[in-house]
């Protein structure tokens, strides 16, 4: 295992119970994100390489992806 992560595992095996319990439903949301995120990835890069890859306005992109977050 990773140093920092057996460093921030010891910290958090001396909380309560419940912090604990709260700090790994955090922290195994995050990883199924990572993950999903990775298999998103996984897929594009094998569309382009089997030539499904289409052109992509990135204006355009931005516009629809900033217009659900109030512009943000």
């Amino acid at each position: 295992m990773v140093r920092k992560l057996e460093q921030a595992i010891a910290q958090i095996s001396r909380l309560p119970a419940a912090d604990q319990e709260e700090i790994g439903r955090k922290l195994l949301s995050h990883v199924q994100k990572l993950s999903a995120l990775r298999s998103e990835i996984d897929r594009g890069i094998h569309s382009l390489d089997t030539g499904k890859g289409e052109a992509l306005n990135i204006e355009e992109f931005l516009r629809e992806k900033n217009s659900g977050h109030g512009g943000a």
